[in-house]
């Protein structure tokens, strides 16, 4: 990351008026947060395995910055047949895809659950604030993309539901 990149992602959170913004990229982490009397920025070296982007906004790319994104799960053993209608949720926002409500709680949805438009699908936690996913058709769910625990990004696939 160079100065230019830094200028450019300090310009994006200027720009679009956000308090705080983190990221890792090749070894180095930045952090801006602003209070009332304007913004502070600090560099700290960060572990080389770790990316983390934030949600800035939809559509904004950061030049330069890798994305992490969870690996794509493997399609099921009895995958539909091509005549069937598939609709698939994507993640509206950036965050950590939960499929229970708490720790220990039953999953919202499984493999061969049947869904209703309106029920909740997932929890999308984001800057700590707890997004519930509903899905916007009835039907059944047939494949599960994403872990639970694991960063989802914007437009990312997370469920697959076979409609009615």
């Amino acid at each position: 990351m160079d100065l230019d990149h830094i200028r450019q992602i300090l310009d994006l959170v200027r720009d679009h008026e956000l308090s705080e913004f983190e990221i890792e990229h090749d070894g180095l982490r930045l952090r801006i947060r602003k209070d009332a009397h304007g913004a502070q920025a600090t560099a700290l070296p960060a572990p080389v395995s770790a990316v983390i982007i934030p949600p800035v906004a939809a559509g904004v790319a950061l030049p330069g910055a890798a994305r992490a994104s969870a690996p794509p799960a493997p399609a099921p053993a009895d995958a539909p047949a091509d005549d069937v209608e598939l609709a698939v949720v994507k993640s509206p926002i950036v965050g950590t895809f939960y499929r229970c409500p708490e720790p220990g709680a039953p999953s919202f949805v499984e493999v061969g659950s049947t869904v209703k438009k309106g029920q909740v699908l997932c929890i999308i936690e984001a800057m700590k604030l707890m997004n519930e996913i509903d899905s916007e058709h009835d039907g059944e769910i047939v494949n599960v993309y994403v872990e639970n625990g694991q960063p989802v990004q914007y437009g990312e696939r997370l469920f697959a539901i076979r409609t009615r």
